[in-house]
């Protein structure tokens, strides 16, 4: 499994950084539609959505991407406040009281509001193929993975007090003290680095990405409790010994949702 994995990453990471800095902008949008759209399919199974009906939902999300796109449009004010809304206050209650996916039609526009926030911030924080937004945009995903590595080598080698055991009893709160001193220290380095072309002070740039970190252990924890709910595993078999794309990217897509309102509203 361990080697399937290794495999598997080292096929996904080069191809990633590829499609992030040398694709041109209109290659960059369908190729992160691609990620966005088969993390959609894998929702939807998760919310019960089968045949005739899910395709018809796909297809329509495609066609809403691809206009948008094509006439250039943004997220407008309402909606980046809509999905900060739901990842800092809805997100957290949903965890708490553990709703369940019942009704397919509000499981669709959940669906949207989880993953088209996060496909515009891939073009937003990445609106032209050079290569600082592109590091920017790689700064965004690298908290996530960072906040992830550090979470769970601080987990085993101290995790004691379990996080959420009914949704997914290897997380522990030592491996989030772990996930935020990992990425306390890693924004440091890429601001130092020159990655990050916000205009925060190092010390303000530190203190988004600590809710930010708590955002993406909780969008894993989220999809972790849409699987327990549905009965899966992993949200596909698509990514040999990772599961599905929506396995890999449940964390960045909560990031991306939040730092591009957070940027957009913040005026940064």
């Amino acid at each position: 499994m361990l080697k399937t994995r290794i495999l598997t990453a080292l096929v996904l990471l080069p191809l990633m950084l590829a499609a992030l800095f040398l694709f041109p902008a209109n290659a960059w949008a369908g190729f992160s539609w691609l990620i966005i759209l088969l993390a959609l399919w894998e929702f939807s199974r998760m919310a019960g959505l089968h045949g005739a009906r899910q395709w018809a939902y796909l297809a329509l999300s495609s066609a809403f991407a691809g206009l948008s796109w094509w006439q250039g449009w943004h997220m407008p004010l309402a909606a980046h406040g809509l999905a900060l809304a739901f990842w800092l206050l809805v997100m957290p209650l949903w965890l708490v009281r553990r709703w369940k996916l019942t009704s397919q039609p509000l499981a669709m526009l959940l669906g949207w509001l989880l993953m088209l926030p996060a496909w515009y911030g891939f073009l937003e924080w990445r609106p032209q193929a050079d290569s600082a937004h592109a590091l920017t945009l790689l700064a965004v995903m690298g908290l996530v993975w960072v906040a992830d590595v550090a979470a769970y080598f601080s987990g085993k080698a101290f995790g004691k007090h379990k996080l959420a055991p009914s949704i997914s009893p290897g997380k522990s709160w030592e491996g989030v003290y772990g996930a935020l001193v990992g990425v306390a220290v890693y924004v440091v380095i890429v601001s130092k680095l020159g990655w990050i072309s916000v205009g925060l002070p190092l010390w303000g740039l530190v203190l988004l990405a600590l809710p930010l970190t708590a955002v993406s252990v909780c969008g894993d924890l989220l999809e972790s409790w849409f699987k327990r709910v549905s009965g899966m595993k992993d949200s596909s078999k698509l990514l040999p010994g990772h599961g599905g794309v929506y396995d890999r990217i449940d964390s960045l897509i909560a990031v991306l949702a939040v730092s591009n309102a957070l940027r957009v509203l913040g005026g940064l």
